[in-house]
């Protein structure tokens, strides 16, 4: 009767008791044996040898508790920590007495290394051809940043190396600090937050990201895929300080300066004081040194200008081209003189030739010019053509004589036979 009263469906009148519930849904679950599973460590917690901790589902909003065994934990070759993405070989359990279901670990290890890289080195190249790693994308950080922001965990030594090292080299400099999980399930949305929440604040100069180091798995999250589209389209410059050399995440790629810890970081970011004076102090030396040379060499010109007779004696100058220019006058006079009186010899000289050529002269010499007068026999009328021959002139022609003391009139008579002896 018990045993059929156990199988009998149960109903309002005939309801079942809660153990037997829980005892049906433990042999149920039993049933279903070992399963391997995948996720996301989200505790682990060590007690008495044994480990208490729960499993997260990597794409949705599902967790389950686990428990491992003394017996089992002696025999895992890894360690295991909070955000660690595993693989177990698990068998679920219905705690009848509390009425919980927890899955007991038989086998656990790590997702392989091979998958995760291949995951990234896909995301890796698809980011890479959409140019989110170009050069010419990375903006250059300010020379004093007013205002840092700092993405990291809370009192972790990465923030202390941070904010001490740039207080050291700049006393003055501030800092607007978002706390973010730096590992874990949280990490990639609550620095991607971080990112965005910093990038639109306008006081803030530059974005610091920083965590001190960890294994590869620990630095899953800054190569998350929101990290990454975040960091890349801030309009603020990015400084990635996960601090791990081997194992670069992407979020290295894409930031607009990558420092290799912390430390370097806040070195990198701000100028250090020191430096800055002393550089400052060598500038003013040598503008000082400059400055003194271009002086004395200036001065040195003037003073040779003023040696220089032109400066030295400025009269002389005028006196030389007063003479200067006495000799060209009385050259130009002279050669002016002597020009005038070889023309007025020339002149003269014409003058006698020519006197000596005319007509005047040979009448004054006792010639006469013998012409014929169209007119009356006086030599009233016009002088007309000059005798030549006497054959010209019959006996009886009006004759005009021009003398060198004036004009007389004559008359022809008969030829007269020339005296061969004059």
């Amino acid at each position: 009767m018990a045993e059929a009263a156990a199988t009998a469906p149960a109903t309002r009148d005939a309801p079942w008791p809660v153990a037997q519930m829980s005892e049906k849904i433990a042999a149920w679950i039993d049933r279903l044996g070992q399963v391997w599973i995948e996720g996301e460590i989200t505790q682990w917690q060590l007690r008495g040898g044994h480990v208490y901790g729960k499993l997260r589902d990597l794409n949705q909003d599902a967790t389950i508790s686990f428990t491992v065994w003394r017996s089992v934990a002696q025999r895992l070759t890894s360690d295991f920590s909070q955000g660690d993405r595993v693989v177990a070989l698990v068998k679920p359990n219905f705690w009848v007495k509390g009425g919980s279901l927890t899955v007991q670990v038989f086998d656990l290890s790590h997702v392989g290394i091979g998958e995760l890289l291949e995951r990234l080195e896909r995301l890796r190249r698809q980011l890479q051809s959409e140019g989110l790693f170009e050069l010419d994308r990375k903006r250059r950080l300010p020379f004093l940043p007013g205002l840092i922001g700092l993405i990291t965990g809370r009192d972790s030594d990465a923030e202390k190396d941070v904010i001490r090292n740039a207080t050291l080299r700049w006393p003055g400099v501030q800092f607007r600090v978002h706390y973010a999980a730096v590992q874990g399930d949280r990490a990639a949305s609550e620095v991607t937050a971080g990112i965005e929440a910093l990038d639109r604040d306008p006081e803030v100069d530059v974005i610091v990201i920083a965590r001190g180091g960890g294994d590869f798995q620990n630095l899953l999250p800054f190569s998350d895929e929101r990290v990454v589209r975040a960091a890349s389209a801030a309009t603020t410059p990015i400084v990635s300080a996960i601090g791990h050399e081997a194992d670069r995440p992407l979020l290295d790629e894409v930031a607009d300066l990558r420092a290799s810890t912390p430390t370097d970081a806040a070195k990198r970011v701000v100028p250090d004081v020191g430096e800055e004076l002393a550089g400052l102090d060598q500038a003013r030396a040598r503008l000082t040194t400059r400055l003194g040379q271009l002086l004395a060499h200036e001065t040195d010109r003037i003073a040779q200008l003023r040696g220089r007779p032109v400066l030295a004696a400025p009269d002389r100058l005028i006196d030389e081209r007063a003479e200067e220019l006495v000799r060209w006058i009385a050259r130009g006079t002279e050669l002016a003189d002597r020009a005038i009186e070889d023309r007025a010899r020339s002149v003269a000289e014409a003058r006698g030739r020519l006197t000596a050529l005319s007509p005047r002269a040979t009448l004054e010499r006792g010639y006469a010019i013998a012409q014929l007068v169209d007119g009356d026999a006086a030599g009233a009328g016009t002088p007309g053509a000059v005798l030549r021959d006497p054959a010209d002139a019959p006996a009886g022609t009006a004759i005009r004589l021009s003398l060198a003391g004036g004009v007389l009139g004559a008359e022809a008579t008969e030829p007269q036979p020339t005296d061969s002896a004059n």
